[in-house]
């Protein structure tokens, strides 16, 4: 099945998406978010294409019969790069660039180029580098052309191309390697900054979601903060903590915004963005923000929930926020406000609230407030400190 994507606007190379549904749950025949993610990352897509297939070509992915129809595709639109929903293996990509005469890309890189535009903190732009750096090592025949320059005598094997493949796989090693070395200084800083807040006694909460759902929104609207908000994938990449005084509490908490997840999330990113999430492993309570307004919203839970598990997160007790309320329609608007929800197996409390427009966000403080006070009481005597005082 194909389509022209004239509702995608925007400037930038024209590129061509395609998907395929290999009967999984989550497949998006619409190539909704595939087009989000081009678009975000400054792409115009002007055509979409899915198809069925039982099981990944070992060699093209798609097949040559559908991968002779992308090719025509692309020409009939002017697609400049092909865009492809899942992740593809080097070999595939390989292939599938020297089958279509075209530059291919998966879902993978596409969200590491997001990531590399949008990354402003020193720790933020390490963590895409290594990330981008491990995905790039894997792929060193494609990404340089000199790297395909197999030259040498009648009966040589290998020659000076060879010798260039081994010289860029050892520079990016030890580009990794330098990487990691500074992002461990990073997380030793992070750690001695999160030991001090323990000493104060301070309740950490973590704001949490599928990108998109309003985290930052409601960030800003909780602490009269200036975090950028914006109504795309990704706006917000580096942690963001600010104090939130809670006045039927007495007291402040620490208030963490973190990246968004999103489905498909590179296992690369997980892994380098660990200093980041490492603010949702160690928070006391987490908001698992959900946009209401969204009809997939139950797939992008359960997304949220896989990325905790990957991080060690899935144990910390949640606070579900369905945020937009302002978007639903009359017929969506839910019955309570304030209810339960069934998150694996378990019944979560779930707030509904407009971040946009403040509603609901004063009963989210005193539920805030209850669960402060709670833990407070929970604490042995030994353990409590004095309550840090409000400023202002």
């Amino acid at each position: 099945m194909s389509a022209p994507a004239s509702s995608d606007a925007g400037g930038g190379a024209s590129v061509l998406l395609v998907g395929v549904d290999f009967g999984l749950p989550h497949f998006d025949g619409e190539l909704e978010e595939l087009g989000l993610l081009a678009q975000t990352a400054g792409l115009n897509p002007v055509a979409r294409l899915t198809c069925k297939r039982k099981a990944p070509d070992a060699a093209l992915f798609v097949g040559s019969g559908k991968a002779d129809e992308i090719r025509t595709l692309a020409q009939m639109h002017g697609a400049v790069e092909v865009l492809f929903d899942q992740s593809l293996s080097p070999a595939q990509q390989r292939n599938l660039e020297r089958h279509l005469e075209l530059p291919v890309s998966d879902r993978t890189f596409l969200i590491l180029e997001i990531f590399a535009q949008r990354a402003r903190s020193h720790e933020g732009k390490l963590q895409v580098e290594l990330a981008r750096l491990q995905y790039l090592s894997t792929r060193l025949v494609r990404r340089w052309s000199h790297l395909e320059r197999q030259t040498g005598g009648i009966g040589a094997r290998g020659g000076p191309g060879e010798k260039q493949i081994e010289l860029d796989r050892r520079m990016i090693g030890e580009a990794i390697k330098r990487t990691r070395e500074r992002l461990s200084k990073v997380k030793r800083q992070r750690s001695t900054q999160r030991r001090q807040r323990d000493r104060r006694d301070t309740f950490t909460i973590s704001l949490v979601g599928y990108t998109n759902a309003g985290k930052s929104t409601l960030f800003n609207a909780l602490v009269k903060a200036r975090a950028y908000a914006a109504d795309q994938l990704f706006a917000t990449l580096d942690t963001t903590t600010r104090q939130l005084y809670l006045g039927d509490a007495g007291r402040s908490v620490s208030l963490s915004d973190t990246v968004g997840f999103i489905r498909d999330l590179p296992h690369g990113l997980v892994d380098a963005f660990q200093a980041t999430l490492q603010e949702a492993v160690d928070a006391d309570l987490l908001l698992h923000v959900v946009d209401a307004s969204n009809p997939h919203f139950p797939e992008q839970m359960d997304q949220v929930q896989r990325v905790l598990h990957e991080i060690g997160a899935a144990d910390i007790p949640q606070l579900l926020v369905f945020n937009k309320l302002d978007a639903l329609d009359a017929e969506q608007q839910p019955a309570l406000l304030e209810d339960q929800y069934e998150v694996e197996g378990q019944m979560v409390p779930r707030l509904f609230v407009s971040a946009r427009s403040g509603q609901g966000l004063d009963n989210l403080r005193r539920v805030l407030s209850a669960r402060v006070l709670e833990a407070r009481e929970d604490m042995t005597p030994a353990d409590a400190a004095p309550l840090p005082a409000h400023e202002g």
